[in-house]
């Protein structure tokens, strides 16, 4: 038996079920209603666009862009790196040459500003940027860390156990512009030794030296104290883990030998520009134990560093 109700529904109604069950089974997507659409960069500070850009980050509609460029001016290198990538305008703020010529001159100081203008031209492209990423150069703005490890065997215990030991030490270098450096072995881990290496701080068991950097070799020296002193003697190969790190320092050779001098030896001479003072060939050591790599060590993370486990936790450090 058939119903004679028909229920007829209006054309209009009909369509807009229509569209509201298309709208369930489509998912949204406004990303799409971006592409082909170019979205033009803020002009960066001292641009040559006379065109008007208003840019809606509030730090730099409150902050003007000569105090900005102040502000990039007093920054170390590696903090522009980081302010880089904040946004599109710092980056191209940051390309101006100014920030990294004044990096540049103050890390190859010794070499002098002539031969440095010199080496831009035939090597660098008159890129500072690209002679600061590409350039060999010596780290300062934290500590330069090997860390060593030797058995040494135990007191015997009756003929059952044969104990060993694992013994941990540390080499620590840290490097300045004017050429000078400080030197330190301890068996204290970094956020310990920190705190000392400084020309402030105590001079005990901290020795102070002379370096010189030739392409990426780096050639230290200083003097133990005593009647006969004895020369320290280092040379390193810079390298570093990424583009522009200089992380780490290869030994490629470590040697002490006693040194004939007359007269008091003061820490602030030029160690390696004095011929007058002749080495004993006789008694020089070359030293082929502990010449682990140096890994560096910034200020900011000295107390975070994996250099501060003990060596129940790190028996063998690998520095890559």
């Amino acid at each position: 038996m058939t119903s004679d109700f028909v229920l007829q529904v209006p054309d209009e109604l009909e369509t807009a079920l229509q569209l509201k069950t298309v709208q369930y089974l489509v998912a949204q997507r406004p990303w799409l209603d971006l592409y082909g659409v170019n979205v033009r960069p803020v002009a960066p500070y001292g641009s040559a666009s006379r065109m008007v850009n208003v840019d809606p980050a509030l730090i730099h509609r409150c902050l003007p862009d000569e105090l900005l460029f102040e502000v990039f001016s007093r920054m170390a290198p590696y903090d522009l790196g980081r302010a880089a990538c904040v946004c599109r305008k710092w980056r191209y703020t940051l390309r101006n040459p100014i920030f990294w010529r004044n990096a540049c001159l103050k890390a190859w100081q010794l070499s002098g500003m002539v031969e440095n203008y010199k080496i831009l031209q035939s090597k660098y492209e008159s890129s500072w940027r690209k002679m600061w990423l590409l350039r060999p150069r010596i780290r300062t703005d934290g500590l330069y860390v090997s860390r060593n490890t030797y058995i040494r065997a135990g007191v015997r215990e009756w003929t059952v156990t044969n104990p060993v030991h694992l013994v941990c030490y540390y080499r620590y270098m840290r490097f300045f512009p004017s050429g000078r450096f400080l030197y330190k072995t301890s068996g204290q881990t970094v956020k310990d030794v920190v705190k000392c290496m400084n020309f402030r701080a105590s001079k005990t068991d901290v020795f102070i030296g002379r370096h010189t950097l030739t392409d990426d070799k780096v050639e230290a020296a200083f003097m133990y104290p005593g009647l006969r002193p004895t020369m320290w003697r280092a040379c390193l190969r810079l390298r570093g883990t990424t583009l522009g790190a200089n992380n780490r320092m290869d030994i490629l050779s470590l040697s002490t030998s006693k040194v004939n001098s007359d007269g008091v030896i003061e820490p602030e001479e030029d160690i390696l520009g004095r011929v007058e003072w002749q080495e004993d060939d006789i008694s020089r050591v070359s030293h082929n134990r502990g010449l682990a790599p140096f890994t560096f060590v910034p200020f900011e993370e000295v107390e975070t560093s994996v250099l501060n486990l003990p060596v129940e936790k790190m028996d063998y450090y690998v520095p890559g």
